[in-house]
């Protein structure tokens, strides 16, 4: 078994709200520099630059998971992670029929650029991507599943478009296998204000839009980098474990 340091949410230059400076090059240097040896790109809505970034990360030793932050009916948010680029293609797909058509308000809320893996510019995505889509949580699940992805309700504690805080409950058929908390709060507090958190095991993500907020502190134990065994370390099976190093609390 080996352990890996895991940051699981990470936005580029695709998601509005992210600063200018998160282009792959770069989003790959901090993470080396972090000793962190796994990330997924989840911008909001969208993936046309996840690929850049795995091509940034070719020959460094950084894995970069194909992913996703969709924003589901009920304005939730949640990651949703694939074993490979073209399962994500085949999710964008169905996420581009469930957005409103509205152009991206650049003025108020950001440029949404998409950009090679030198981070050079290719073209700015016009559509409005800081939006809910017209998926409710129970159907993202399901067609997240039916392609093979995993669903994991993003920084659960988070006023804005957390889990708890948004819908007050989480229900036991939703069936996720992990949850993320944000670097606000540790396991054993959101164990106290949401008791049903504690069947779950968790990751913390940095939920990163600018270089100096990666954290890195989720640890796992598994054989490889790949999507089935993070779902095994989720789940315990064979030895593998998940587990929060640190808690890093800003």
């Amino acid at each position: 078994m080996n352990i890996f340091r895991a940051d699981l949410h990470v936005h580029t230059v695709l998601s509005p709200c992210a600063e200018v400076e998160m282009i792959p090059p770069l989003i790959v240097e901090r993470a080396l520099e972090l000793g962190i040896d796994l990330i997924a790109i989840t911008d909001h809505n969208a993936s046309a630059n996840v690929h850049a970034v795995q091509k940034a990360a070719e020959g460094t030793g950084l894995t970069v998971l194909s992913g996703m932050e969709i924003q589901t009916r009920e304005d939730v948010h949640l990651l949703c992670l694939f074993a490979s680029l073209s399962d994500l293609e085949t999710w964008q797909h169905e996420v581009d029929l469930s957005l409103p058509d509205e152009l991206n308000p650049a003025e108020h809320l950001g440029e949404q650029y998409i950009v090679d893996k030198n981070g050079d510019y290719v073209r700015t995505e016009a559509r409005l991507l800081l939006t809910s889509t017209t998926f409710t949580i129970e159907e993202t699940l399901q067609r997240v599943s039916k392609i093979g992805g995993l669903v994991i309700p993003a920084h659960v504690n988070r006023t804005a478009y957390g889990l708890f805080p948004t819908l007050g409950f989480l229900a036991d058929w939703w069936n996720f296998p992990a949850l993320e908390i944000s670097r606000h709060i540790t396991p054993e507090a959101l164990h106290n204000q949401f008791p049903s958190s504690q069947n779950h095991p968790l990751i913390q993500s940095g939920d990163v839009h600018r270089l100096d907020e990666f954290l890195g502190t989720t640890l796992f134990q598994m054989e490889s980098r790949t999507l089935p065994e993070i779902l095994m370390a989720f789940r315990g099976e064979g030895q593998r474990k998940v587990w929060i190093e640190s808690i890093k609390i800003a």
